[in-house]
């Protein structure tokens, strides 16, 4: 046997599960609290015009601080889009779509869920996500300034 093959007496299987608490920072702290009064924030660079959605404190352009605030439309586009038709634990049972969404204003786009999609037939279900499909950001009725606070909707 070559030395890159493997036997299955080889391998031994393993979980991680890991739990961690992560500090969102000044940028990521101001983009959650404006989730709360449904607001959804982006940053902007000034030496490069780009805005950021979800917000980055540099530019990845011109290599400088994002140093503006725009608020982002409630409309968009869609970039790309899949349906999930595999379990993953925390999330909701498949078959789901999510896409990425350049809201209007935006210049990069940002990944949910798409909710509200007939979901018993996948084919046409994919066949309505396609890009440049325009979709609406629908708020849940009391948001948590969680990124779970919003998904889109064709």
């Amino acid at each position: 046997m070559a030395n890159d093959e493997t036997k299955a007496s080889d391998v031994i299987s393993g979980e991680w599960n890991v739990r961690y608490n992560y500090s969102v920072g000044k940028v990521a702290g101001k983009f959650f609290d404006a989730l709360k009064e449904r607001k959804i924030l982006a940053t902007k660079s000034s030496k490069s015009g780009i805005s950021y959605l979800p917000p980055r404190a540099y530019c990845e352009r011109s290599f400088e601080a994002c140093d503006e605030w725009v608020e982002a439309g409630h409309e968009g586009v869609i970039e790309a889009a899949t349906i999930v038709s595999a379990a993953f634990e925390h999330l909701p049972p498949p078959p789901y779509a999510i896409a990425y969404v350049r809201l209007d204003g935006i210049d990069t786009a940002m990944i949910n869920f798409v909710r509200g999609l007939d979901m018993s037939d996948v084919g046409a279900a994919m066949g309505k996500l396609k890009p440049g499909t325009r979709v609406k950001v629908e708020f849940v009725d009391k948001p948590e300034g969680k990124v779970t606070d919003f998904h889109y909707v064709l």
